[in-house]
């Protein structure tokens, strides 16, 4: 039996690379792992960032001008509570970023002696807008891992354009924090800032990572009220040593001291 052809013309198929949906299928999921690794791989080459300094935090606090006006502008008495919480969360937000400013200004400082530091954070509002902004305002570039997200995370402006990225999968963009970080720095936060936190720690712990990492945990008011370390140790659900595995640090200076130091001491 002869069979006649389908059509005069042939039939040209899309190559898998280029089809669409195929790529947002289950089936490919994959190669969409697998791109949030290679494409941020390739730009952050591109661009000379090796290593990174690391803000994590609350998305959801403000800069002081903002939760002045805030508390100006209240009219109810959840308006003015929401506002009051505002403007204790803005202490945060304007240190990190006059840590950051000071820790860009170190980095590009010693850029020629040693390791160019950028600065990195999560890519959205709050701390991590803080992070960026203070690198912004020192005139440094800096990095931000932000990720889709239903509230909260779009980019902040003060990310380097070429140097902003958006995650689907959360691994993968706490992959490129551990991956790239030397040091990380944990402001008060909430249940993201406690999972990047944690995380990291058991990584430190488990000895998962080959390179020398500090932890600095910013805000022990908070943070005494919020994870019990010792209570840990207490419970023998960590032993002793574990609690050498971070350090503290309360106000800017404090924190820029202990970090410049940790890290040419490591990487200088």
């Amino acid at each position: 039996m002869i069979l006649e052809p389908m059509s005069d013309k042939p039939h040209f198929p899309d190559k898998a690379y280029r089809n669409l949906e195929f790529l947002t299928s289950p089936e490919a999921r994959t190669v969409r792992i697998l791109s949030e690794y290679l494409e941020p791989r390739s730009r952050l080459e591109r661009h000379g960032v090796r290593d990174t300094i690391v803000f994590f935090g609350s998305a959801r606090f403000r800069d002081q001008k903002t939760a002045e006006l805030m508390l100006e502008q209240a009219k109810t008495d959840e308006e003015k509570r929401l506002a009051e919480v505002a403007l204790k969360g803005s202490k945060y937000y304007e240190e990190a970023r006059e840590l950051a400013s000071m820790l860009a200004v170190w980095a590009n400082e010693n850029r020629d002696v040693g390791p160019n530091f950028v600065i990195c954070s999560g890519g959205g509002p709050g701390i991590m807008e803080a992070a960026n902004r203070g690198a912004h305002e020192a005139g440094a570039p800096s990095v931000g891992f932000n990720i889709s997200l239903p509230f909260e995370q779009e980019p902040n402006p003060y990310i380097t354009p070429d140097l902003s990225f958006d995650f689907h999968y959360f691994f993968m963009r706490k992959l490129w924090f551990a991956y790239l970080g030397k040091a990380l720095i944990a402001f008060p936060g909430g249940f993201g800032t406690l999972d990047e936190l944690l995380e990291i720690l058991t990584l430190v712990q488990t000895n998962k990572l080959r390179k020398k990492v500090l932890v600095l945990v910013y805000g022990r008011e908070y943070w005494n009220q919020v994870i019990n370390m010792e209570a840990l140790v207490e419970y023998g659900t960590i032993s002793p040593e574990d609690l050498e595995h971070f350090r503290y640090a309360d106000t800017p200076l404090e924190a820029f001291r202990t970090l410049t130091e940790w890290l040419t001491a490591k990487y200088f």
